[in-house]
This record gives structure tokens, C-alpha cells and sequence, in this order.
């Protein structure tokens, strides 16, 4: 600090006195600079971030999520949310950026299946989709809050022609979880409908993800 202050006052008044004599400041300032490692291009670049504001069936706003590309390639999502049921509820980024909670799924009955289905980068680098996240578990005062870090996706790839948005689901996400010691009518473990939303249920919340 007091290297800088010095500094400073040397710039206000013209010169810098060195050794026996004086030189320009702007001279001092290169000078100084190189030594105590100051440089105006070293910055890292900026990183890429997102957010969305979360609503509810009833257009109501009941939380909020940002998401920050990391320096190592991974996304860090952090959401806050409100009034929503105690307990755990699947959480996931889909492919289409469309809340319209009128919009409901002809199957399921659920609204939001305007946001599409599970975000997905062809081809998947893991297993299940590149938009699935971990639980979002609600105290029982409705609020809840997370952080997630992911390399599944980076910021960039969610504002595709159809953008993205954050979807809340009913129930917890089993993440397909199913042993096969389960059976159903179409043979064992997960079948069809846990495969595409780990049983989560219908979606009570959405959020358009828009550049920050």
C-alpha cells in the first residue's frame, strides 16, 4: 500500500527522484511496475455467466439461480428458492428456454412442457442427461438453497437457438437409481418413464436462463 501511495504522489508531480538525480514519471511508473509485477494486461478474461428469475404455476416469483463459468471448464450454478413443499425435489436444466405454464404435457399433465425435455449435449459424456443436478432439498419453512459444480455444460452451450431454462419438480429425482432386482411390466430396473425424469414428478416451477 505504501509502495502504491508513493507511487501515486511521484505521478503528481512530474518526476520520481532515483539515486542522485530524477527521472519522468512515466519512466518510474515502467519501472516500478516490472518490479512489483502491476501490468494492465495480465487480467485474466472475464468468465460467462447466466441467471434466472424462478416462477411458479401462478406467475409468481419463488426464487432465483446464476450460474458462473468456472477457469477450469466447469459450471457453478448456486439457486435460492421459497414457498415451495418441505423436502426434496429433481432440479434440472432443459432444452428449451420457454415458461409457459399453460403449456401442459399430454401425458403426464404436467405444466412448463414448454421447456422441453433434459438438457442434452450430443454426444453425452456421462451418463444421463448434461442438464441433471442433484436434489434441491426445501426446509420446512419452503425455502431452500444450493450450490452445484458441473463440467457437463459450460455457460456458452446453453444459449443454443432454443436457449435453456431451470426447471423444479414435484418430487425427488431418483437419478434412475433403480435395481434390477425391481420389476415392472416392461421387464426390470428403471423403465421408461424413470429413465426420462428419475420419477420426479410434474414440474411446479420454471425459469428462462438468460445471459448476465
Amino acid at each position: 500500500m505504501l509502495h502504491r501511495t508513493c507511487l501515486a504522489l511521484a505521478v503528481s508531480l512530474g518526476t520520481v527522484t532515483a539515486g542522485a538525480g530524477t527521472v519522468p514519471a512515466a519512466q518510474a511508473i515502467s519501472q516500478m511496475s516490472h518490479i512489483s509485477g502491476i501490468s494492465g494486461t495480465s487480467s485474466p478474461a472475464p468468465q460467462a455467466s447466466a441467471e434466472a428469475v424462478i416462477k411458479d404455476t401462478a406467475g409468481r416469483n419463488i426464487g432465483s439461480l446464476r450460474i458462473d463459468q468456472q477457469p477450469d471448464d466447469k459450471s457453478r450454478l448456486a439457486v435460492a428458492v421459497r414457498g415451495l413443499r418441505p423436502g426434496y425435489h429433481g432440479f434440472h436444466v432443459h432444452m428449451k428456454g420457454v415458461c409457459d405454464p399453460r403449456a401442459i404435457d399430454p401425458v403426464t399433465r404436467s405444466p412448463f412442457a414448454s421447456a422441453g425435455a433434459h438438457f442434452t449435449i450430443p454426444p453425452v459424456k456421462h451418463t444421463g442427461h448434461s442438464g441433471d443436478l442433484p436434489n434441491l432439498l426445501v426446509a420446512a419453512d419452503g425455502t431452500g438453497e444450493t450450490t452445484v459444480v458441473t463440467d457437463r455444460f459450460q455457460v456458452g452451450q446453453l444459449f443454443d437457438a432454443d436457449g435453456s431454462s431451470i426447471v423444479v419438480h414435484a418430487l425427488p429425482d431418483n437419478h434412475s437409481n433403480i435395481p434390477d432386482r425391481y420389476r415392472h411390466p416392461g421387464g426390470t430396473g428403471p423403465d421408461a418413464e424413470t429413465l426420462k425424469a428419475g420419477d420426479s414428478g410434474g414440474r411446479v416451477a420454471c425459469g428462462v436462463i438468460t445471459r448476465k
